[in-house]
């Protein structure tokens, strides 16, 4: 067994697909099917079972895993041995909330890719929580601390949201001077079957329970302000992207959240990683500080 055969075999066990891991790998799916099945010939071991679903890992397979999983670490380590001096390299992908990826990590990263030419950043951005197991990404952004997995945690930074609306909506508006008065306006939010973490349920814990304007996306939600349809719980780190919004009662609707950076157990030895979750780290919180500072 060599390293590529390992490869391989974690492409289709994360993709759990030979079209997805072809399309990862550049490699057509019928000769990857075909080496799949030689690697499970020469260790005489079943690791997949083929279905119209996809590929699902055996116990074999599992076991595999764990040993490709390291060996995937000690390939990288060695890179990393090689070219730490000359900065980071290679491709990073992160996983976060759009609120994050929109108006927080486009100049964060921006500034670290600056610093490291050879360094390439995939942000995705998706309402929903990740599988770092399947390696969507190498690492994700997410507003609530997971309480299983092998998982590590760091914390990045505590931000602030605010209730928001626009000049022209407010202009011809009901008065809205405390809580109580929200009763007669249109609310902008999320869809609430479709709220991915409790962290991000903001208008029901303000009382709020019917959303004639929701969507899953953060950056629709804005929009609607902008353009006057309502009032909305906004992260103050967006507000200076949009102008057209004022804070509404800040003295009494003031929220706190937190993103937390989870990663992989198994990436705690991979030194490029530790020092790109490092940077990371410091821009996200220095940037969340000067934005906040501006709203």
């Amino acid at each position: 067994m060599d390293w590529d055969d390992l490869r391989l075999f974690l492409a289709v066990a994360r993709a759990e697909s030979l079209s997805g891991a072809g399309k990862a790998l550049r490699l057509d799916p019928a000769t990857l099917g075909r080496r799949i099945a030689r690697l499970e010939e020469g260790l005489g071991a079943r690791l997949f079972l083929k279905s119209p679903q996809g590929y699902a890992l055996t116990e074999e397979g599992a076991r595999l895993l764990t040993h490709a999983e390291r060996a995937e670490q000690a390939v990288a380590g060695a890179a990393e041995e090689l070219t730490g001096a000359q900065g980071l390299t290679g491709q990073i992908r992160i996983g976060a909330p759009d609120g994050c990826a929109n108006y927080l990590l486009p100049q964060v990263l921006a500034t670290i890719c600056d610093a490291n030419p050879g360094l390439e950043v995939q942000i995705v951005a998706l309402p929903r929580v990740f599988n770092l197991s399947k390696r969507e990404a190498d690492m994700a952004i997410a507003v609530s601390r997971p309480a299983t997995g092998r998982l590590t945690v760091q914390k990045l930074a505590d931000y602030r949201l605010s209730l928001a609306a626009a000049r022209s909506y407010l202009d011809r508006a009901p008065v809205l001077t405390s809580l109580p008065d929200l009763g007669a306006h249109r609310m902008v939010g999320y869809i609430p079957d479709m709220i991915f973490d409790k962290e991000l349920d903001y208008l029901s814990s303000l009382g709020i329970d019917r959303v004639p304007l929701a969507s899953n996306s953060v950056s629709v939600q804005l929009n609607w302000l902008r353009h006057g349809a309502g009032v909305g719980v906004v992260h103050d780190f967006a507000l200076p992207a949009a102008p057209e919004l004022v804070r509404i009662i800040p003295d009494q609707v003031s929220l706190t959240r937190s993103f937390w950076l989870i990663r992989h157990a198994d990436d705690g030895r991979a030194a490029r990683l530790n020092r790109f979750a490092d940077l990371l780290a410091q821009g996200v919180r220095k940037e969340v500080l000067r934005l906040e500072a501006m709203a």
